[in-house]
């Protein structure tokens, strides 16, 4: 079962008008993207998704709506190029909803679980070239100490750099409960069974493998410059690091440059681009948590093009 996090606040956010161009950066099993196509009867909705058996599914769930769309098989990074591509230069609102679907956490066979057993893999597009497995058996002790440090905030990365580099001089280190048994040994099982960092290292590995943080900063500044006065961006994070990234990019465009602060005047080209709508970051409601536990990390922020 797919629960689309934060759904009707989310759709609620994006202000939908009914002859509106969106883009879901992020289709997954189209939950979002439903809401707004039956909202938006004159209008289009492009989708983004890297992952083709999500791309398959939305189809059809669409259809049953209505024809006024197109689907996208990329990664959002090339956000701005595919939408040119289709003769878009200006969109009425983005959503960006950055969690993994259930169904690709749930297929064991996707390699994204530290849970149960599989082939290392982890990417969203399988047409990729590199998977998890790729990384842990061939990068070098100071690419993965600084990817476990940087994308999983893991105080024993080094340890467990080490430890992977260790074992697999004698065997290839190809399946997820493999690496979870290299990471235990590394650290001891009373830090493992303390602290889980198995949880930590796989987002980190994942975040590599997909290139995650990085799509989603230049997504953003595309998707900022190609928002239409009044248009939303809704961003729905799942952890600290995005979370950082989607503020910071949210900030910048939406405080007057240091140089005019408390001038009368300031030059057009140095205003702000964005209003930014809520403050605090929304979070998921308790009744929502309890029916979707995935839910309880998530924050949305939304800003608005002046």
């Amino acid at each position: 079962m797919h629960y689309s996090v934060m759904k009707d606040l989310a759709i609620k956010n994006l202000n939908l008008k009914h002859d509106g161009i969106y883009v879901d950066a992020t289709l997954g099993y189209a939950g979002h993207s439903k809401e707004i196509l039956k909202r938006i009867k004159e209008g289009f909705l492009f989708a983004f998704d890297a992952d083709t058996d999500a791309l398959m599914y939305s189809r059809q769930s669409l259809l049953e709506i209505g024809s006024n769309f197109k689907l996208i098989h990329s990664n959002f990074i090339n956000l701005k190029e595919e939408l040119k591509k289709n003769n878009c230069e200006s969109v009425d609102g983005f959503l960006f909803d950055l969690g993994l679907s259930s169904p690709e956490i749930d297929n064991k066979e996707r390699g994204f679980s530290f849970m149960q057993d599989a082939i290392l893999d982890m990417r969203m597009d399988r047409t990729a070239n590199i998977d998890a497995r790729y990384i842990v058996n061939n990068y070098s002790l100071e690419e993965l100490t600084n990817i476990f440090y940087q994308y999983a905030e893991e105080a024993r990365s080094r340890n467990i750099a080490e430890k992977i580099v260790e074992v697999r001089k004698n065997k290839e280190i190809t399946r997820t409960l493999e690496l979870v048994e290299v990471i235990k040994k590394a650290v001891g099982a009373n830090y493992f069974f303390k602290k889980h960092p198995e949880r930590e290292i796989f987002q980190a590995l994942r975040i590599e493998v997909n290139n995650e943080l990085k799509a989603v900063e230049v997504a953003l500044e595309e998707a900022i410059k190609m928002l239409k006065s009044g248009g939303r961006i809704v961003v729905i994070t799942f952890h600290s690091l995005e979370d950082r990234i989607v503020k910071n990019i949210f900030r910048k465009y939406s405080e007057v440059n240091e140089v005019f602060k408390g001038m009368p005047e300031i030059p057009e080209e140095y205003k702000p681009l964005l209003k930014i709508i809520n403050k605090k970051p929304y979070v998921a409601s308790k009744e929502e948590i309890e029916e979707n536990s995935r839910s309880k990390s998530a924050k949305m922020r939304v800003v608005e093009r002046i």
